[in-house]
């Protein structure tokens, strides 16, 4: 089955599609062992690759050479991509899902911000004119293939958020996205105003939405929900920890302990996996 029909099969089957937001190839080998599909997060992405917040320094090749590492190691995995706005130009957006549909993308999200764009979760966004975001969002999809697209909104007022989601609704885009949404009673109205269109739902540890469980989320009809940022934040603080452990121990690596810490042997087993995964009837490779 192409990939974008997989994941447009995943997200329409009962229950909570959660996709989980991965910014590098090691991340996403460490969440393959949890999870089968990943959120190729623009947040993590910026960070793990620019060493720059979320608002605006992507450029789109370097996601496009990402998303193809990723497809390479993990063939048979979900891969939904944050394109942001289609990196402002609706010809380059278009490029950019042809592109990533020829890689194996299974689908994407793109937004209605305007420059300067800002984290979805985070002060100061501004929105296009419907009008020309829509005009934007009906050539992508005019130019996609089997690819699933996203279909966000990043409104601040009340009126518009559900003016935005209607009109993203009635468009061919497979799911609508409403970003940074403040509570439980948001999730229904805007559920509402959509009919049965596909809903997702964003959630990152300090943003503005709740903390709901998958089992919450199918309760409140959202077919899919992206994790954007668990696997970075958790990095954070595993390296923040370890180097402070490390200087408070003059430079002496903690004590080894098999089956539970993580060394080289544990490290290279893991990535043998992105091989394997492609000849799956070899043997694995030697540990190191």
């Amino acid at each position: 089955m192409p990939y974008g029909s997989a994941l447009r099969h995943r997200i329409n089957a009962p229950g909570t599609t959660p996709l989980v937001g991965i910014y590098d190839m090691y991340s996403a080998s460490v969440a393959a062992r949890h999870y089968d599909g990943f959120f190729v997060s623009g947040f993590g992405f910026a960070a793990s690759h620019y060493g720059l917040p979320d608002i605006g320094f992507i450029a789109w090749p370097d996601m496009i050479g990402f998303v193809g590492r990723l497809r390479h190691a993990f063939p048979s995995h979900h891969l939904l991509v944050d394109i942001d706005d289609g990196y402002v130009d609706p010809e380059v957006a278009c490029h950019v899902v042809r592109s990533l549909e020829r890689i194996g993308a299974s689908g994407v999200i793109i937004e209605d911000q305007k420059r300067p764009r800002r984290c979805g979760h985070a002060d100061g966004k501004t929105v296009l004119p419907l009008d020309e975001y829509l005009e934007k969002l009906n050539l992508v999809l005019e130019n996609r293939g089997d690819l699933v697209v996203v279909a966000r909104t990043d409104a601040t007022e009340d009126e518009d958020i559900l003016r935005r989601a209607r009109a993203l609704a009635e468009t061919d885009a497979d799911v609508v996205l409403v970003d940074g949404v403040r509570d439980v009673e948001w999730i229904r109205r805007i559920r509402k105003v959509i009919d049965d269109k596909p809903l997702l739902f964003n959630q990152i540890a300090g943003g503005r939405s709740p903390r709901l469980s998958l089992t919450e989320l199918t309760e409140l009809e959202c077919q899919a929900a992206i994790y954007s940022t668990p696997c970075l934040f958790a990095a954070h603080s595993a390296i923040d920890a370890a180097l402070g452990e490390l200087k408070e121990a003059d430079g002496r690596l903690p004590e080894f302990v098999p089956g539970v810490s993580v060394g080289v042997r544990a490290a290279t087993e893991l990535l043998e996996g992105n091989i394997s995964r492609h000849h799956p009837s070899r043997p694995r490779l030697a540990g190191g």
